[in-house]
Order: structure tokens, then sequence, then C-alpha cells
């Protein structure tokens, strides 16, 4: 994490574009990062579990809560081309890096939005996450809270967590606290990470 402040709406330190090479869906990608946002260099450990553990988005309407620099979005538009992607983040910096690496790789599918810009009505058929657990316990709760429920019907949601910031206790939070129509499980261990599923049921 190259700043504490990753999570605010206006990083401190310069916005100074470089060039970040990545492999995004079998394929290398020439992309750009700047300083002040999660994991700038590259793809994270929890990130890069995730992607190897999900299964094909499905649906029309996906979600990336916690966009950074646009991996998970990114991969999402990439494999699901017929789906509309929303990539949100309250970090100003990681929607404008999303938005220019999503137009480096001609995807106009994905949206890059602050949270507040996504309509209340909009339901989500596939979200992925590798949520922001050092904003603190109250705060992310509130964050997943919000956007969970917004699954669809039939809808999935996998996240990453480190087992040492609390995935189990997560887990079992996740389950007291979504609606009845909600199941939620450890789909993978690897390494020091979780991945957790949480789908709504028809």
């Amino acid at each position: 994490m190259e700043s504490q402040h990753y999570f605010s709406a206006q990083p401190s330190g310069p916005d100074t574009r470089r060039p970040l090479s990545v492999v995004l869906a079998g394929e290398r990608r020439e992309l750009v990062t700047s300083s002040g946002l999660f994991s700038p260099d590259g793809i994270d450990k929890g990130t890069a579990i995730l992607l190897d553990t999900v299964p094909h988005p499905q649906g029309t309407r996906l979600l990336d809560i916690g966009s950074g620099w646009g991996p998970l979005a990114l991969t999402m538009a990439l494999t699901a081309p017929e789906a509309q992607v929303t990539a949100i983040d309250v970090n100003e910096r990681c929607l404008a890096l999303t938005t220019e690496n999503a137009q480096r790789l001609r995807l106009d599918n994905l949206v890059a939005a602050a949270p507040e810009d996504v309509g209340e009505a909009l339901e989500f058929d596939t979200i992925w996450s590798n949520p922001p657990i050092r904003i603190g316990k109250q705060e992310l709760h509130a964050l997943l809270l919000r956007w969970l429920p917004r699954l669809a019907p039939d809808g999935s949601a996998w996240l990453v967590v480190q087992k040492n910031l609390g995935a189990d206790s997560l887990q079992r939070w996740l389950g007291e606290e979504l609606p009845e129509d909600f199941t939620v499980r450890r789909a993978a261990t690897a390494k020091s990470f979780r991945v957790l599923e949480v789908r709504r049921g028809q």
C-alpha cells in the first residue's frame, strides 16, 4: 500500500501517470497507474487470488466495489463484453485511471463512478470486490450493507479477504446481517486469503 490515504476522495501526492504492464483475462495489457491508490504497481495478491477463483461473470449488470486502477472491472469488461460493468471508488484518481485504462483497451462497456452517482434502483447480477478492509470495521460493514443487498435475484458476489484481517468473522457477520434470501459461504482458501461467495436466492 503506497499511501495510507488511498481510500480518500482526493489522495495526497502528485498524480503522475506511469506505465503499467499486467496480464488481464489471459493477455498482457499496457495500462497506466499513479500514486495515492492501493497496489499501484501491479495486481496485489488478494486480487490475483480472486481472479483465479471466480467463475465467468454472469448476467448483464456487473459491479466492482473499490476499483483501484481497475483490474477487476477491466477483467469483467474483457470477459463479458455483452455486459455493462460499473466500477465504483471514492478515490477520484482511481476513477480517472479506471476510465483511462478502459479507453486504452477500447472497452465501451465499463463506467467508473463515485458511489453516489450510481442509480439507487440498479441491481447487479455479479459483484466482485477486494474490499478495503483497512477503512475500519464500521465503515466496511456500511459499505458492504450498501452494495451486497443490491444483488439481483440469483446473483452472486465474490469477495477476497485476508484471514488475519477477519475473513472468518466477516463471513459470519454477513450471514447474520444480510436478508434471509442471501447465503454466504467460503468458496476457497489460498495462501492467507479467503474467497467468500454471497448469493441471493431467486
